[in-house]
Parts: C-alpha cells; structure tokens; sequence
C-alpha cells in the first residue's frame, strides 16, 4: 500500500527527478493534458481523479518520507496545472500561459497560498497547489473574455 501512495503521490516518480521536480509533475499534467485537451469531460474527470488521488496519497507518502511537504510530492502540483487548464481554450498561447503563471504562483506563494501551505498532512500538500491553479486559472479566463 505504501508503494502505491509513493507511486501517485510521486506521480510515477517524476517527483524524484533531483532538480525542479515541481516543474517535472507540472510537465507531467501537460502531457496528459495534451493527449485528452479535445475533451472537456476527460480533462474534467482527469482533474477530479488527481485530486482524490492527491488528497489519499500525499499525508501517507509524506509520513513515509519523514519530512513536512517534500520536494518529490508532486501529485499536488500534477492537480494544480490541471486546474490552471481547466476549461481554457486547448490553444498553445493559454497553455504556455498557464504553465508559466502556475509555477509562478507555486514558487512565489502569495497571499494565502503560503498560509494553506502551513496545514498539516495532504490539506496542506494540496491546498497552496489547488489555489495557485486557480488563481492562474482565474486569470487567464478573465484575459480569455476580454480577448
């Protein structure tokens, strides 16, 4: 069971790439993305399974690991990216957008994204990763009407 639990809260062990890992499970969200980006219902789905996933995996891998959000937990910013994604225009330029203003977010920790990330257990592994996508999100639905 625990192998599971590192298995997905690595994201299939992306997170142990020794340099920017959070970038490596962001990489990991596009990817699939990129292979169900014509299927709102897909990506929707993809979406809602990471997180359950996330919040079922991540507190178990991080007692595992012995140490309080660690780097190689990357299910959190897997979820993230997907939320920064969700229900934009699968075109290139918003996709861009999107991941460069997520790990904008996810590195920068503004208000309250740092304070999320102080909870303890998967609340606190997921929740900094869930607002930075949807304030990336946000953004670029507002950028999306105005255009």
């Amino acid at each position: 069971m625990i192998f599971l639990c590192r298995l997905i809260a690595t994201v299939f062990f992306a997170g142990h790439i020794p340099f920017a890992p959070g970038t490596f499970g962001s990489l990991a969200a596009l990817f699939l993305y990129y292979l169900i980006k014509g299927n709102p219902l897909a990506v929707t789905a993809a979406l809602g399974l990471s997180l359950l996933a996330g919040f079922l995996s991540a507190g178990t891998a991080e007692k595992y690991f012995r140490k309080k959000d660690p780097r190689c937990i990357v299910i959190d910013e897997f979820a993230g990216m997907l939320i920064a994604l969700l229900f934009l225009p699968p075109h290139p330029a918003y996709i861009l957008a999107a991941f460069f203003l997520f790990r904008f977010f996810d590195v920068v920790k503004i208000w309250p994204i740092a304070g999320f990330e102080r909870l303890k257990g998967s609340t606190g592994i997921m929740l900094d990763d869930i607002v930075a996508g949807l304030y990336t999100n946000l953004i670029l639905q507002a950028i999306h009407k105005i255009l």
